[in-house]
């Protein structure tokens, strides 16, 4: 069944209440595979990133789509970001314009800034620069308003729909809303039944801002990352083995993760999870069928774990902790 529920965002289209996320889905075959089983099961909001690697394959895909007249562009929300080694005044347009190089696209629907820090840029590669030890440099304090500055040129140049924020703290989304032309339209952060942020998400709706969940099922393939990258692994939550959401699961026939995605849904947040399973693919846009009943929606709150719930708290990024604008608490 297709998401039938949609976001408002400020002075732009419809956002789908539930996506399709890409993160970590680089090879060519897999991510074209999946994403053409997403639209076939009924998603029409496809998220990605320019450091995702994939928005070329993603945007293959989409052509074929638009040029066989099985959707049409307006069809489909799509949303990609700013890289770190894009956040700076200067980059901005740059990456923007390569963004719809790679998906082929005259616009997306609503372009976000990855985080709140900016890296040094290899302007031969549009990498990141690394130092001699093959570390990625940080710039110095991040100019969030000079950068907001050329996000909103981007709306003004018909590039983007809206604008908006990812992994950003309340001080942040702040500082941009109180210089903005065009305020943000939605602010992207991990979220999950363990990791509910419910004071940031509050924050956001009071000033009409949209929130997009990021790992709704709490990555549980994570560690895989770490053990590519030589770190060593971390505890997970452990949401889809739950018993409270094993009872809760039971009582609607719905499976675990139906349930989290639901939980997330029913209070104006967007999850979109990421599978390149078809099966689950398919499953995870199966929750517009069932609501979960307020004894329900109280059980699963009290779940709330806090930070030492988070999965993504990039500290795999050397000393990046101790940068002014590092978002996340200790």
């Amino acid at each position: 069944m297709a998401a039938n529920i949609f976001l408002d965002l400020p002075g732009g289209p419809k956002m789908p209440a539930l996506g399709y996320g890409t993160w970590q889905i680089k090879n060519e075959q897999e991510i074209k595979a999946a994403l053409n089983t997403a639209l076939e099961s009924g998603y029409h909001h496809i998220d990605t990133a320019y450091i995702y690697h994939n928005e070329k394959f993603i945007g293959d895909v989409l052509k074929e789509w638009f040029t066989s007249g099985k959707l049409k562009r307006e069809d489909v929300f799509i949303t990609t970001k700013l890289p770190m080694q894009g956040v700076h005044p200067d980059r901005v347009e740059f990456f923007m314009k390569k963004s719809l190089e790679n998906l082929q696209l005259d616009y997306v629907d609503l372009y976000l800034i990855h985080f709140p820090i900016g890296f040094k840029c290899d302007e031969s590669t549009g990498g990141m620069k690394l130092d001699d030890k093959r570390q990625m440099i940080p710039e110095p304090k991040t100019d969030h308003l000079g950068i907001w500055k050329k996000m909103e040129e981007q709306v003004d140049a018909g590039r983007t729909k809206t604008i908006g924020l990812s992994n950003y703290n309340i001080s942040q989304v702040e500082t941009v809303l109180k210089g903005a032309r065009i305020k943000p339209a939605n602010l992207q952060v991990e979220l999950h039944l363990h990791l509910q942020q419910r004071q940031l998400v509050d924050f956001c709706h009071k000033n009409g801002i949209t929130v997009v969940a990021y790992s709704p099922l709490a990555s549980p393939g994570y560690n895989k990352l770490l053990k590519l990258i030589g770190r060593p692994e971390k505890q997970l939550p452990d949401i889809l083995g739950d018993p409270v959401v094993a009872k809760i699961s039971k009582k609607h026939s719905k499976t675990p993760a139906q349930i989290v995605l639901r939980f997330l849904i029913q209070q104006g947040i967007a999850p979109i999870p990421k599978s390149v399973t078809e099966k689950r693919i398919k499953e995870n846009i199966a929750v517009f069928d069932f609501a979960l009943d307020s004894s329900d929606m109280k059980e699963l709150s009290a779940l709330d774990a806090g930070e030492k719930a988070r999965v993504s708290d990039f500290r795999i990024m050397k000393d990046i902790e101790t940068h002014p604008d590092f978002p996340m608490k200790a």
